[in-house]
C-alpha cells in the first residue's frame, strides 16, 4: 500500500512538472510570437541583425509549374539557415506569393523562433503590355487595380508578416519598353495604400513603396524629372532603389577596364580591383538619387531593393562580353554589397535567392537565370561556400539532397572560370571614372 501511494505520489509530481513545463513553453511561444507580431519595418529595415533578399522559388524553366508550399517551406529554411529574416516578392496574380506567406506562416506554427518577413509586390503595368497590341505608356493596364486589391487582401491576412508593400517592379524606368508607366499611376496607387492606413484599414506601420531603378527615382537624367515624382518621392514610406554595376559592364564600361600598369598584376588582384570599382559604381548611383531627393527637400531612408550578379553569362556578360560573370565575382560583389550596406544602416534586398531557369527558358546560358547565391538544384555557389564549412545548411537541402559546393568544393577549378575583364582603360577613363565617384 505505501509503494503504491508512493507511486501515485511521484507520476502527480511529474504530472505536475510536465504542466508546469508545457505551460512555460507555450508561455514563451506565445511570447516570440508576439514579438514578431509587434515588429514593424522600421524595425528592420536597415537593421544588420535583418538581411534581406529577393526570392522567386519556381524550379522549372516555366512558371506555369507552381512551386509546393512544401518546397518553398524547404528553402525558407535554407534561407534562415543564411541569417535572411526579410523576404521581397514581385506580384500576387500568381499563387506563388500567397503560397510564400502561407509556408511562414506554417513555419511560424511549427517553430515561433522562426522569424522571416516579406516586402510584398504588386505588379503595375501599362495600358497593352506584354500583347500584340503596342503599348501605351500614357495609360495604365486596367488589371493593376486587380494587383492592387490582392496586395491589400494578403496585407490584411498576414499583418504579422507583411511588413512592406512595394507598388510595380522597374515600372517606371524607360528601358522597360514593353510596361513601363509614369510616375503618376505609381502615386494614384501608393496614395490609396497610405489612405488605407490612415483607416486603419491597414496597418499604421506598413511601409509603403515602389522598387525601381535608381534612375527613376531622380537619379537619372531629366526625363525622369517631374512633379508627379516628386510627390510620389514625399508619398512613399521610403525609396526602394535598383542598382547593377554588372549590366554596365557593357552598357558603361568606363569602371570596368583595367590600365596597362593593372594589367601587370596578379589575376585575382586584377579581378579585386574592378570588383572594387564595382562597389563605388553602385555607391555613386545610390548618392545619386539620395542627392536628387534631397534637392527636392524630402529626407527619408533609401534602401537597395535589388542588386545582383550573374555567375554565368553567354551574352553581352559572358567571356566574349565583358566578362563580368562568374562565381569569384558575384561572390566578391555580395560581400562588398553587405558589408557596405551594413556600415551604413542600408536594407540590401540581393538578387537572388536561388537560380530561376524560367526567365530566360529559351537560352540556358543566359545571365537571367543564374542570379542565384544557389543553383536551382540547390548547391551552394562560392558567395555561401563558407556557410557550408560551419555546418549552417546541415539537414537541410533542395529537392532532397544535402547542400553542396559548387566545383565540388574545387577552389583551383572555380578560378579556373574566372575571365579577365578585356577593355583595355587610359588613365584619363580611369580618372574620368574617379572623378564621377
Amino acid at each position: 500500500m505505501m509503494i503504491r501511494n508512493l507511486i501515485w505520489r511521484i507520476c502527480a509530481f511529474c504530472s505536475f512538472l510536465c504542466a508546469i513545463t508545457g505551460l512555460m513553453s507555450c508561455q514563451n511561444q506565445t511570447k516570440s510570437s508576439m514579438k514578431q507580431d509587434k515588429v514593424t519595418a522600421a524595425d528592420i529595415l536597415g537593421n544588420p541583425e535583418y538581411q534581406a533578399i529577393s526570392y522567386g522559388g519556381y524550379r522549372m524553366n516555366t512558371r506555369e509549374i507552381q512551386p509546393t508550399v512544401a518546397e518553398i517551406k524547404e528553402d525558407l529554411r535554407l534561407l534562415s539557415a543564411m541569417g535572411i529574416k526579410i523576404l521581397r516578392t514581385y506580384n500576387v496574380h500568381l499563387p506563388h506569393a500567397s503560397n510564400i506567406l502561407k509556408a511562414i506562416f506554417e513555419l511560424r506554427e511549427e517553430n515561433p523562433d522562426f522569424e522571416m518577413y516579406v516586402m510584398l509586390g504588386a505588379w503595375i503595368d501599362c495600358q497593352y503590355a506584354w500583347s500584340e497590341r503596342p503599348p501605351n505608356h500614357e495609360a495604365e493596364s486596367p488589371r493593376n487595380q486587380k494587383e492592387i486589391d490582392k496586395a491589400i487582401e494578403l496585407a490584411q491576412k498576414y499583418p504579422e508578416i507583411v511588413k512592406v508593400i512595394a507598388v510595380g517592379n522597374e515600372a517606371m524606368v524607360k528601358w522597360a519598353a514593353s510596361y513601363f508607366v509614369e510616375p503618376w499611376v505609381i502615386l494614384k496607387y501608393v496614395k490609396q495604400l497610405q489612405n488605407l492606413k490612415h483607416k486603419g484599414i491597414l496597418p499604421k506601420s506598413l511601409w509603403i513603396t515602389s522598387s525601381d531603378n535608381f534612375a527613376s527615382w531622380g537619379g537619372g537624367g531629366r526625363e525622369y524629372h517631374n512633379e508627379d515624382l516628386n510627390e510620389l518621392i514625399r508619398s512613399v514610406d521610403y525609396l526602394s532603389i535598383h542598382t547593377y554595376p554588372m549590366h554596365d559592364t557593357h552598357y558603361h564600361p568606363v569602371f570596368w577596364g583595367l590600365t596597362e600598369e593593372e594589367r601587370q598584376l596578379k589575376p585575382r588582384r586584377q579581378v579585386d580591383l574592378v570588383m572594387g570599382r564595382a562597389l563605388r559604381y553602385a555607391i555613386s548611383q545610390y548618392d545619386s538619387v539620395k542627392n536628387y531627393m534631397q534637392s527636392i527637400g524630402v529626407d527619408k531612408p533609401i534602401h537597395i531593393g535589388e542588386t545582383g550578379w550573374a555567375s554565368v553569362s553567354q551574352g553581352f556578360y559572358g567571356i566574349n562580353g565583358s566578362a563580368a560573370c562568374d562565381e569569384y565575382k558575384q561572390a566578391a560583389y555580395y560581400n562588398l554589397m553587405r558589408e557596405w550596406c551594413d556600415e551604413q544602416g542600408i536594407s540590401c534586398f540581393f538578387f537572388e535567392a536561388f537560380d530561376e531557369p524560367w526567365k530566360d527558358a529559351y537560352h540556358p546560358g543566359g545571365s537571367e537565370n543564374h542570379f542565384g547565391l544557389f543553383t536551382v538544384n540547390g548547391k551552394a555557389k562560392y558567395a555561401l561556400w563558407d556557410l557550408v564549412d560551419q555546418g549552417a545548411f546541415s539537414g537541410l537541402g533542395r529537392f532532397g539532397r544535402a547542400v553542396e559546393k559548387t566545383f565540388e568544393g574545387n577552389e583551383e577549378a572555380l578560378f579556373k572560370s574566372v575571365e579577365l575583364p578585356s577593355i583595355p582603360l587610359t588613365l584619363d577613363e580611369q580618372n574620368q571614372f574617379y572623378e564621377f565617384n
